[in-house]
């Protein structure tokens, strides 16, 4: 990966921290408690609790993406970065673009998960 790569990459992750972070708050507000004296209906109520929980479960995964990110982040200058620890191929461009914390190779992840 060449100066200009690692640099492009190093704002996309640091742009998607950025709105993880704000995706973040804003669940935050959404998986606030459903107090039971709220003048809502039971369905209401029901669909509520329901909508909590998907905000919920999406909280969790904004705030492991996050964390991924920020170790991704502070190992874009290693020079073991953009390198799939199996094959010791680099890793595309393209697939650390999609994927910042990715370490391994498509190639490599398929043989894992096949």
């Amino acid at each position: 990966m060449d100066a200009r790569q690692k640099e492009t990459l190093t704002r996309h992750i640091q742009e998607t921290i950025a709105g993880l972070k704000a995706d973040i708050d804003a669940y935050k507000g959404l998986t606030q408690p459903i107090a039971p004296d709220d003048a809502i209906g039971r369905l209401t109520r029901m669909e509520a609790i329901n909508s909590k929980s998907i905000n919920e479960a999406a909280l969790g995964r904004a705030r492991n993406k996050l964390s991924r990110l920020e170790q991704t982040l502070r190992k874009v200058d290693d020079p073991d970065f953009g390198w799939c620890r199996e094959c010791e191929e680099p890793i595309p461009f393209a697939r650390l673009m999609a994927m910042p914390e990715s370490d391994l190779c498509v190639a490599c992840t398929e043989k894992n998960i096949g």
